[in-house]
């Protein structure tokens, strides 16, 4: 059966939209998922489900809401499209292995062509940025705290498509934790 990630956007980020992930093991375990497993409290979820990712997405945002009083975005990827966003890191030659400094920006969209324009032309300098398909990569040397960039990529108002990021350990991990099922 097709394992699907799922990625929840801006809960547990403070004091509000909190959602625990034990209850939403339980909510999604009883909605007919199987084999549901979070990573940290980010609203990281690999799961199993027949459904097409669209389905998916759609039935947790409502689930979520509904049984947890809490209104989020998710962003579904199929487990080998999680694999294929690995393997097709347009930044890979200039990674320096610390997975803080890498992160993949999940759009639920391909990303319309103003902002890939506004990505390739933009001056982020020393961060460095690829879009490809559904993703954003971003290179943060000296990471994200006073990163353009970051602050760009995570601003959905100007994206114009919903999002949601991930730094380079929490992606790998979420592939891992897809396969050990």
């Amino acid at each position: 059966m097709p394992r699907h990630i799922a990625l929840l956007r801006g809960i547990n980020l403070g004091s509000t939209r909190r959602v625990s992930m034990p209850e939403l093991r339980e909510l999604l375990t009883n909605a007919g998922y199987g084999d549901v497993r979070t990573l940290v409290q980010s609203g990281n979820i690999v799961l199993t489900s027949r459904q097409k990712p669209a389905r998916v997405q759609k039935e947790l945002e409502e689930l979520i809401e509904g049984d947890l009083g809490v209104q989020t975005d998710v962003v579904v990827r199929t487990r080998d499209e999680l694999a294929d966003i690995i393997e097709r890191n347009p930044l890979a030659d200039i990674y320096d292995g610390d997975p803080k400094h890498l992160h993949v920006t999940f759009l639920a969209a391909k990303a319309p062509a103003q902002l890939a324009k506004l990505l390739a032309d933009g001056d982020f300098a020393p961060d460095v940025v690829a879009v490809s398909g559904r993703e954003i990569y971003a290179f943060h040397p000296n990471g994200l705290q006073r990163s353009a960039l970051a602050r760009l990529t995570a601003d959905q108002k100007k994206l114009g498509v919903t999002a949601t990021a991930r730094n380079w350990n929490t992606v790998t991990k979420l592939l891992e934790l897809a396969d050990a099922a």
